[in-house]
């Protein structure tokens, strides 16, 4: 093979992958942005260790909708990523009386929520089981982790602002155990996330 055939293909590998790269940094920049799931927030529907696909696309042409799962700017430390389900939307008069959320005085279907304790605490305590009525600002949203006992989200630090989210959950694209030595958990990969 002559030098100048090893001095193309070498070239035009790199022009490939400087090609691959550019564009891998546009798909996350505008359409997809991969994470993964540090805590227990929002179980059952997103375990330890799952590794998500967010559509950064989701809100440039619609609103959040009640039930959509969120990745946004935490609004306490803008530095970190939450991951939260929307509950309730701009006007919206939210409630949450004995762990139940009312919005617009009327009870809310959640299917996915997961309670950890039985025992309910008094708003003068803690806001986790029980709120005064409020309601959410226009541009904002009022969002909860699934696994309402241990969920830090706007019961205890107010709403998100619709220009700090970064777009929708989507799919799960890995998922392993990190407590039992990273055990794969084929049943969720490739599950779309609702």
């Amino acid at each position: 093979m002559s030098e100048n055939v090893k001095k193309g293909k070498i070239k035009d590998t790199i022009d490939s992958l400087v090609v691959a790269f550019v564009i891998a940094m546009v798909i996350r920049a505008f359409v997809l942005q991969a994470y993964k799931i540090p805590s227990g927030s929002m179980l059952n529907t997103l375990l330890i260790g799952d590794h998500i696909l967010v559509n950064k696309l989701a809100y440039k042409f619609g609103k959040p909708k009640r039930g959509d799962i969120i990745v946004f700017e935490w609004p306490v430390e803008p530095d970190k990523d939450f991951i939260k389900r929307v509950i309730g939307l701009p006007g919206d008069k939210v409630q949450i009386i004995n762990k139940q959320v009312y919005i617009n005085d009327k009870l809310l279907n959640e299917p996915y929520v997961l309670f950890q304790s039985n025992f309910v605490l008094p708003a003068n305590f803690t806001p986790r089981d029980n709120t005064e009525n409020f309601i959410v600002p226009d541009g904002y949203y009022f969002v909860m982790g699934d696994n309402r006992d241990t969920s830090y989200d706007s019961r205890y630090w107010g709403f998100v602002s619709e220009d700090k989210i970064k777009g929708k959950a989507w799919i799960i694209y890995w998922s392993w155990d990190l407590r039992n030595g990273f055990d794969v958990r084929l049943n969720r990969v490739l599950k779309i996330i609702r």
